[in-house]
């Protein structure tokens, strides 16, 4: 019987562990799941809409497809910085279909342990924070963790 117990344990634990999609933007570093993510491509040419808030880009042809492209500086309220040849564009499964984003840079993909996920804690929290689902610590730094619809919410 504790043999059976063990194995489920360990079951429980290989549940709990989330890929995650690692990217930067303003030097921070921020998390997807990595089961949301399609693909990442690079920068290419975005087609303004007008009359859009200001952190929808506008829209890419994707084989085919148009999507919609969200800044995630623009609707983190980080500073503006200019494009760079890291950039990309994370094409990510929304509530509504495919949606791109843009980030700085997609640095890595990690399997992080239910052990280096905490809740956001309770002083960070507010409207504007919404989007934060949890933090990670790995190794010396953190890992803003994102509620991706929350996120994309217009």
């Amino acid at each position: 019987m504790n043999q059976d117990a063990l194995e489920l344990d360990t079951t429980h634990a290989v549940i709990d562990d989330q890929q995650t999609v690692v990217f930067r933007l303003a030097d921070e570093s921020y998390g997807i799941d990595i089961f949301r993510v399609n693909e990442i491509i690079r920068l290419r040419e975005i087609t303004p809409v007008p009359r859009t808030e200001n952190h929808i880009r506008g829209l890419v042809n994707l084989r085919g497809k148009t999507i919609p492209v969200v800044d995630l500086r623009a609707r983190f309220s980080l500073p503006v910085e200019e494009e760079t040849d890291s950039c990309r564009i994370i094409v990510v499964d929304a509530e509504h279909g495919q949606v791109g984003v843009i980030v700085d840079a997609v640095t890595e993909v990690m399997t992080l342990g239910s052990d280096q996920i905490e809740d956001t804690p309770p002083l960070v929290t507010d409207v504007s924070t919404d989007f934060v689902k949890g933090v990670a610590k790995h190794h010396d730094h953190l890992i803003t963790l994102l509620d991706l619809d929350k996120a994309l919410a217009a």
